[in-house]
């Protein structure tokens, strides 16, 4: 679901009444598509998103914490330079579009008072936001050549300019039996006449008004009588109508706890299984619709170079480990070599320099014959000396194999939990450490740790039923430090079965762990691991066993280690027990 004007129009209202007069204290570009204002009025702090991400584009108040970048962007520095400490004015909508125009009273840098305006162009993969100053352009997010465009360019200095707006009226704007008038020209149903027909609002509000005309039958737009006409433009006077008065922010989930829609009514045109949220203002609205997948594109984002770099390394080693597996396998052909330079030593009597082969009979195979192939440079004698020393070599070379082999498997096994750990990094912070990791273990060799230092990411941390603390890690560095350091004796410890995951720790305090907590702890080291799939009710293997089983082989790398005495359980997580840990803490 796009956001529409219509929409967009009553979130701008409410930004309007809140934010005017309140001033502008910090800038962030926490992303390439997004800035966040800090704005503060005499009473509150409030942070403004402005998103230009085309998939969830939109302007609204958030609460969200974001992580930003230690180096802000140019477009970010250049924000701070005529933004900081502008005083907010005013909150315009262009009509029938989506489009809202931030209006700034700033100091230059003459201490001269100016007029920027901040225009947050919402329309998809086309949107943009463009500083703008006495109708020139200062600079745009995303900038426009003329190569892009051959229509509208936004390029610093060049006059700002809306744009192009389509032929059809808005639908706030004209009457409802324009609108019906219009639409019944058309030979489509209703809903869709309708979409066709006028701007400004999205399908959902086009489906609503044919619902309520028609109780959800199925019509179309040129054979509607004039008594269905009538029917049609009051439900589209009664939603006009609620837009007018302010609107009713909902949301619609759909059975599956998918977010499908949100509009300004309470939406009637969805079935019992959907669920209708009301909101209390369409700020919060668009905050909560587009949260829980923008963090998750924030972070995918974030992410895709260091992920693209482990899956790499992950199919070098795949591919490093099969060759050797063939080499292995080759090897194995040696004892033909040892078997032709005993033949041959045997009956050297038989043998010329000169000759391509020589047939000889087997011992070994109940004195069958067996042909020989020759090297026509070498005597008969040092032809069997080279069998024997190939054969030499094939041995040397199995043995060294066999214990690549073991390395290789290792490798791949850290390798996996790497890139599990990267899919599933909370943050940037997350990231760091496990470019370090990679770093330290000689995989990236030009990582370098920021100027800036961060903190470093503390452990998961649960509260069971029971009260007994569970840690789990989020990442081999933080696992070893959780089993080998953290833990002590008696602590008990937990871990999916030959499966990328985290360590999963019940600090016992010396007491005896009952049930409950054995089996919640059990649940996390599944949640938090490669293995977990929300909803398929699977069974999972899961190892534990007390901390003081466990131990570290020489060499071996972050997050790897070793037990012996432990118990095998079989699990199947339960819906929401995480969040419900989490609030006992």
């Amino acid at each position: 679901m796009a956001l529409d004007a219509a929409t967009l129009a009553l979130t701008a209202g409410e930004l309007k009444q809140t934010l005017t007069d309140a001033k502008i204290a910090k800038i962030f570009e926490p992303t390439r598509d997004e800035l966040v204002l800090t704005l503060r009025t005499r009473t509150e702090t409030y942070a403004l998103l402005l998103s230009a991400r085309s998939g969830s584009a939109r302007v609204c108040l958030t609460e969200e914490s974001f992580e930003n970048p230690e180096t802000p962007p140019s477009f970010c520095m250049l924000m701070r330079k005529h933004l900081t400490g502008g005083r907010l004015l005013d909150v315009q909508m262009e009509p029938g579009d989506r489009i809202v125009y931030f209006t700034f009273q700033c100091t230059n840098e003459m201490g001269d008072l100016v007029q920027n305006i901040l225009c947050a162009e919402l329309m998809g993969r086309y949107s943009n936001l463009v500083l703008v100053q006495n109708g020139k352009i200062i600079d745009a997010l995303k900038r426009v050549d003329f190569e892009d465009s051959d229509v509208r360019q936004l390029l610093p200095g060049l006059p700002y300019t809306i744009p192009p707006k389509p032929a059809r009226p808005d639908f706030l704007q004209v009457s409802a039996a324009s609108i019906v008038a219009a639409a019944c020209e058309r030979d489509l149903p209703v809903a869709d006449a309708l979409n066709k027909t006028v701007a400004g609002v999205g399908p959902v509000v086009c489906r609503e008004a044919a619902w309520r005309a028609f109780d959800g039958e199925h019509l179309l737009a040129n054979e509607l009588d004039d008594a269905q006409k009538r029917k049609l433009m009051a439900a589209i006077d009664e939603l006009k109508e609620l837009h007018h008065n302010g609107g009713c922010p909902c949301s619609v989930t759909a059975p599956d706890g998918k977010p499908v829609e949100f509009t300004f009514f309470r939406p009637l045109q969805y079935g019992d299984t959907y669920i209708i949220k009301e909101w209390p203002s369409f700020n919060a609205l668009l905050e909560g619709y587009y949260a829980e997948k923008d963090r998750a594109e924030r972070l995918r984002t974030k992410s895709k170079e260091l992920h693209k770099a482990v899956h790499n390394m992950y199919e070098r080693a795949v591919r490093k480990q099969a060759a050797r597996q063939e080499e292995l396998a080759a090897s194995g052909k040696s004892e033909k070599l040892r078997l032709y330079g005993e033949l041959l030593s045997a009956n050297l009597y038989m043998a010329q320099k000169g000759m391509k082969s020589i047939t000889v009979p087997n011992w070994y195979d109940e004195g069958k014959e067996v042909t020989i192939p020759l090297d026509l440079r070498f005597s008969p004698s040092q032809n069997a000396q080279n069998f024997f020393k190939n054969y030499k070599k094939k041995q040397t070379a199995a043995r060294m194999l066999v214990d690549l082999l073991a390395e290789g498997e290792k490798e791949i096994a850290y390798l996996e939990t790497v890139l599990y750990e990267v899919e599933t990094a909370a943050g940037e912070a997350a990231l760091n450490e496990i470019r370090a990791e990679l770093k330290s273990q000689g995989y990236l060799k030009y990582y370098k740790q920021r100027d800036k230092r961060q903190k470093p990411a503390d452990f998961l941390r649960f509260t069971s039923s029971d009260g007994f603390e569970i840690l789990v890690g989020r990442n081999n560095a933080q696992n070893d430090k959780l089993t080998l350091h953290t833990a002590r004796g008696k602590d008990l410890w937990f871990h999916v079965q030959k499966a990328p995951g985290s360590h999963v720790v019940v600090m016992s305090r010396g007491e005896d762990i009952p049930d409950t907590t054995r089996q919640e702890a059990a649940e996390l080291a599944v949640i938090y691991s490669s293995t977990y799939k929300a909803g398929t009710g699977a069974k999972v293997a899961v190892d534990t066993t007390e901390v003081k089983n466990i131990w570290k082989a020489n060499g071996a790398k972050p997050g790897m280690v070793l037990y012996e005495v432990y118990t095998t359980v079989y699990i199947t997580p339960r819906d929401g027990l995480e969040e419900q840990l989490k609030q006992k803490k």
